[in-house]
Formats: C-alpha cells, structure tokens, sequence
C-alpha cells in the first residue's frame, strides 16, 4: 500500500507501465469539472471512475480487496479517512469476482487522505474507503483501476 502526494507520483509510475498511465490520467485531466462516471484508458487494463459522494461513519463502511486490478484513490476534492490491513486470514462476507470485490469482516487501522494525495492499493492490500472525518462531508474522487 502506498499513500503519497500526487506531486510524488513519479517515485511510483516506474513500477509499472499501467501503473504510469494511471498517474498520466490523474495528472493530465481537469478532474475538478469532470464528471462523475466511468473512464476508459486503455480498455479494460485501466479505466478511472469518478465519484462524488458523502462519507459515512464506520459502521455503514466496508472492508474490500482485489484480485485482478490494483486501485489508485486520488481525492480531487475533500477529506476522508481509508481503513486499511494487509490481507491475511479474514472472513469474506461476500464476492462478486466478475466485478472483481470481495467485502471482509475485520479491523483496520485508519489514515486520513486529503485533496490532492493518493493511495495505491495493491491486490493484498484490503481497504475501508469513504470514511469521515468527525462528521460527514462531500468528496470527489476517481479510482483508477490497473490491471494486474
């Protein structure tokens, strides 16, 4: 799991070439007038989503993971926290492997991700988005998906 500023994406673009073009998406896009949806890459080996939303408390949150593609979080605009924990022995709750999800019980420890930084989740990596800051508020985000 990485967690950095978006000036700093260039220490991680050389892990891989999609990883790379991920970063370009994010850097070389207005994200702050686009529009909430989905955004083709390079087909379906990368693609962003854009989201704006409120973020809700702990417990209307859940713990995720992936299997066939890495997430890069960018916040465009806002504040949340991200739970986070390597994957290791938790309980799947439920899946969807077209859709490449399974939502996990289990603890995390909790960072704060503000405008303008990112995380990179990798496929061990299991994740809580979406999770406020004292009380809810509005967030813009895009998620880039690479594929493993």
């Amino acid at each position: 799991m990485v967690i950095d500023k978006i000036e700093n994406s260039n220490l991680y673009a050389n892990l891989t070439e999609r990883l790379a073009k991920g970063f370009e998406f994010i850097k070389n896009t207005d994200l702050v007038q686009i529009e909430s949806g989905t955004y083709e890459i390079d087909n379906k080996a990368i693609f962003a989503i854009v989201q704006d939303y409120d973020t809700k408390e702990i417990k209307d949150c859940v713990l995720e993971g992936h299997t066939k593609y890495i997430d890069i979080q960018y916040i465009i605009q806002g504040t949340e926290l991200m739970g986070v924990v390597t994957k290791n022995n938790q309980k799947a709750i439920s899946s969807d492997l077209d859709k490449d999800y399974t939502f996990y019980e289990g603890e995390t420890s909790f960072i704060r991700v503000e405008k303008g930084m990112f995380t990179v989740f990798f496929p061990d990596d299991l994740h809580m988005p979406c999770v406020q800051v004292g009380k809810s508020s509005r967030v813009k985000k895009v998620v880039v998906k690479v594929q493993v």
